[in-house]
């Protein structure tokens, strides 16, 4: 077949280390609240999977407000955390969890190595979890609050602890705010991770010049859509190209031509995070325009276009 003869039935399904996805685009983990809320606005039957708010041991109430900051191009948040625990969580909210047909994957934090491994245990029995993400950006209280993501040793053990916690797939999420993304990757994936994502939001700040004081009740945040695109893509690309495990491109992704441009770099699926509270229905749009793109490509699977960027002239 000609390479740009459109084809009548594309195969989106991807698989995430030993979980199996319909397709490639998922929420981001707090962009999605925890499903329900998007029930009315998304088709979520129709999404490879959902991404849940991030889970602690106890229920966190986060920062004090202001909390959430537009800036040119994306958002800041310093949402803090906030979750019902994970108790609530699995008695509130995964009764409508489990009535969706897309895969339920958990996303964890913790303030030590013990707090994840429980969660692990606490999770891996509950009817409807597919998978977990674990959140390593959060600082460990038992080392002076330096974050398990910024040290790849300690990103190992956290890996580790969960790993031998579940029999769950387990997705380890990566801050963007480290010197050496790879080596954090392949520290992950030496600990075990079937999966990476990638990336969690930047450090950034907003000054209201009237007052001059910090927008930001908590003075940093986390920026996050279109304008951490190009840092997220590259380092998709870097981390791709250095493990064996699947990739999960984050960062900016509004329409289907950003997803593809990851898929195109390595990553095996997208999550959509920012572009939710702008276009709620952006998932879906990404979903159709990606199955447009290969039937247009001539390709009859996503997989196809998966790490094919060309280098060179």
């Amino acid at each position: 077949m000609d390479a740009m003869t459109p084809v009548a039935d594309v195969n989106l399904a991807v698989a995430i280390g030993p979980l199996q996805l319909a397709n490639p685009v998922m929420t981001a983990s707090g962009t999605f609240g925890y499903a329900a809320e998007f029930a009315n606005l998304v088709d979520l039957d129709r999404l490879g999977a959902l991404v849940v708010k991030g889970i602690s041991v106890q229920p966190r109430p986060g920062n004090p407000p202001p909390r959430i900051v537009e800036t040119a191009c994306g958002m800041l948040n310093a949402i803090g955390l906030e979750n019902v625990g994970y108790e609530r969580f699995i008695i509130e909210k995964m009764p409508f969890l489990r009535t969706c047909r897309s895969r339920v994957i958990v996303n964890i934090l913790g303030d030590s190595i013990e707090e994840y491994a429980f969660l692990a245990r606490e999770l891996s029995g509950v009817v409807g979890i597919d998978g977990l993400e674990v959140n390593i950006s959060c600082p460990n209280v038992k080392k002076g609050g330096v974050a398990f993501g910024s040290v790849p040793k300690m990103a190992a053990a956290v890996t580790t602890a969960v790993k031998t916690a579940t029999t769950l797939p387990v997705i380890v999420k990566l801050s963007p705010n480290v010197t050496d993304i790879v080596a954090m990757a392949k520290a992950v994936e030496e600990g075990g991770a079937d999966a990476i994502s990638l990336i969690n939001t930047l450090i950034g700040m907003a000054i209201d010049v009237r007052t001059r004081k910090p927008r930001l009740a908590n003075i940093i945040g986390g920026l996050s859509g279109p304008a951490i695109k190009p840092v997220a893509l590259r380092m998709v690309w870097q981390v791709a190209s250095a493990v064996s495990i699947p990739v999960i491109g984050i960062g900016g992704i509004g329409t289907a031509e950003d997803a593809i441009e990851f898929l195109l770099a390595g990553a095996t699926a997208v999550q959509v995070g920012t572009a939710n509270f702008y276009n709620p229905g952006a998932t879906g749009e990404i979903l159709t325009g990606i199955e447009h793109y290969l039937r247009q490509q001539g390709e009859s699977s996503v997989r196809a276009i998966i790490g094919t960027l060309r280098l060179g002239v």
